[in-house]
């Protein structure tokens, strides 16, 4: 669980980060893409770790975790696909994801 709120808060940051790399060119660079896979991979981590507890061990979480966690996996997922066509803009992109993907999190949490 604690883990989760690293993930949510740390997506949140990426984003906000990734946001001000759009708007101040100065920001740029890989340092920022660090961040951003590092906490959609936390993210990631923990669809996958909660897939394994649902599938592996009859762990039985509230059914609206489960979509959640399923629409983490797909937005992380699309916007991988759209970053060839937002070419110039990928540090909009992935603040609004950040930011989106933080959302998410902070709903799971609080749906209970």
């Amino acid at each position: 669980m604690i883990f989760g709120w690293i993930a949510t808060v740390a997506n949140g940051v990426a984003g906000v980060i990734a946001l001000a790399a759009w708007r101040v060119a100065r920001l740029r660079g890989r340092w920022v893409w660090i961040v951003v896979i590092a906490t959609e991979s936390m993210l990631m981590a923990e669809v996958i770790i909660g897939t394994i507890l649902v599938a592996g061990y009859d762990f039985e979480p509230p059914r609206i975790h489960m979509f959640y966690g399923f629409l983490v996996f797909l937005t992380v997922g699309v916007a991988f696909q759209y970053r060839d066509s937002m070419r110039g803009r990928l540090e909009l992109l992935y603040g609004l994801v950040g930011l989106f993907l933080m959302g998410l999190g902070l709903r799971a949490s609080f749906q209970v």
